[in-house]
C-alpha cells in the first residue's frame, strides 16, 4: 500500500528541554487535531544531556537525535531534510511559541509563501532584547523595502519547498530566523504576520545578547550582501566619499593645507566600492536568474528532501 505524505510536518528544535518538550507536543497535538488533514510531529534533539528525547518521544513525537550539540539553526536544517509535510510549521521547545496559534499561521498561509508569528508588546522579554530587535526589525525593513515587523521570531509557517530550496542558506546557530525571512523577501516570495503573546520561557534562555546579538547583525549584513548588494556598498560607497570630501576642504579652509593624497585616496576608494556593488548587484541578478531555472545549487526543490526514513534513535 502506498504511504501519503502528511500535509502539515510541525519541527522542533530542542537542546535540554525536558522540562517542556512533552506539554510542547500535546499541545500541537490538539492544535492540529482541529483541522482536517494529517500531520507529523518532528523533534530534533541537538544532543541534549537531559531527558528530552524520552520526554518527545513519550508524548508521540516522530524523534530524530544529532549525535552531538551542533545548534539551534542545524536542528532546524535536519527537521526540513527530514520532513515529509508540504508545510512546514517551526516553533521553539521552551513553550514560548504558543501552538494554539499554529491553525491562525496555516490558514493565512495560503496566498503567502510564508507567515510569522510576530511577538506583540505585551510578550514577556527583557526591555533590553526588545531594544535590539526593534534595531534588527529597522535594519531588515531597510534591506528588504518592506516593513519588518519581528524579524528573529522562530515561530513560523512555510511552503515546504521554498524551505528546502534555501535550507543551504541557513546557518548553524539561532540566526537561522533571521536568514530564511530576508531571503525569502529578497527573492521576490511573500510574507506575512500574524500577531502572537509569548510567554515566558520557562528555564534559562540559551541565547547570549553580546554573541548572538552580533551574530544576528553580521547574518544581516551577509544576507543583504548575498540577495541585495546595494544596499550595503552603496551607503559604503557614500559614506567614503563624504569623509574624503570633507576632510580634504577641512584641510584647505580651516588649516590652510593642500587637498592631500588621503582624501584623494578615500574618494577614489568610493568609487571602487560603488563598482564592485554594482557587479554584485549583476552576479547577484544571474544567481537568480539561474535558480528559477534549477541552475543554481540549492534551486532543485527535492534535492533538499531525504528519501530515506530516519531511525529515531540514529543522528542526523
Amino acid at each position: 500500500m502506498e504511504l501519503t505524505s502528511p500535509g502539515i510536518s510541525v519541527l522542533i528544535p530542542a537542546y535540554n528541554e525536558e522540562a517542556m518538550i512533552g506539554r510542547v507536543v500535546e499541545r500541537v497535538q490538539v492544535a492540529l487535531e482541529s483541522l482536517d488533514g494529517s500531520y507529523e510531529i518532528l523533534v530534533v534533539d541537538d544532543a541534549s544531556t537531559d531527558g528530552t528525547a524520552e520526554a518527545a518521544r513519550r508524548a508521540g513525537a516522530r524523534l530524530i537525535q544529532h549525535p552531538y550539540n551542533i545548534g539551534n539553526g542545524a536542528a532546524i536544517k535536519t527537521g526540513i531534510r527530514n520532513a515529509q509535510g508540504h508545510t512546514l510549521v517551526m516553533l521553539d521547545a521552551d513553550g514560548q511559541h504558543p501552538p494554539e496559534d499554529i491553525p491562525r499561521l496555516l490558514e493565512k498561509l495560503g496566498p503567502y509563501d510564508m507567515v510569522v508569528g510576530a511577538r506583540t508588546r505585551d510578550s514577556e522579554s527583557s526591555a533590553v532584547r526588545h531594544l535590539g530587535n526593534q534595531v534588527y526589525n529597522g535594519l531588515a525593513s531597510y534591506v528588504c523595502h518592506l516593513r519588518i515587523e519581528d524579524l528573529t521570531s522562530g515561530f513560523r509557517a512555510v511552503k515546504g519547498d521554498l524551505a528546502r530550496g534555501f535550507a543551504y542558506l541557513l546557518p548553524n546557530t539561532f540566526s537561522y530566523p533571521t536568514t530564511i525571512t530576508l531571503a525569502t523577501v529578497r527573492s521576490g516570495r511573500s510574507l506575512a504576520y500574524v500577531r502572537i503573546s509569548a510567554p515566558k520561557r520557562v528555564g534559562r534562555s540559551k541565547i547570549r545578547l553580546l554573541r548572538d546579538g552580533s551574530r544576528f547583525f553580521l547574518i544581516i549584513i551577509k544576507v543583504a550582501t548575498l540577495f541585495s548588494p546595494l544596499k550595503v556598498f552603496i551607503p559604503a560607497s557614500i559614506g567614503m566619499f563624504l569623509l574624503g570630501l570633507g576632510y580634504g576642504l577641512f584641510k584647505v579652509l580651516f588649516l590652510g593645507l593642500a587637498y592631500g593624497p588621503t582624501s584623494a585616496m578615500l574618494m577614489t576608494m568610493a568609487l571602487v566600492v560603488f563598482m564592485v556593488g554594482l557587479v554584485s548587484e549583476q552576479v547577484a541578478q544571474l544567481r537568480f536568474d539561474r535558480s528559477e531555472t534549477g541552475s543554481a545549487p540549492g534551486s532543485v526543490v527535492e534535492a533538499g528532501r531525504s528519501t530515506e526514513q530516519p531511525k529515531e534513535e540514529s543522528g542526523a
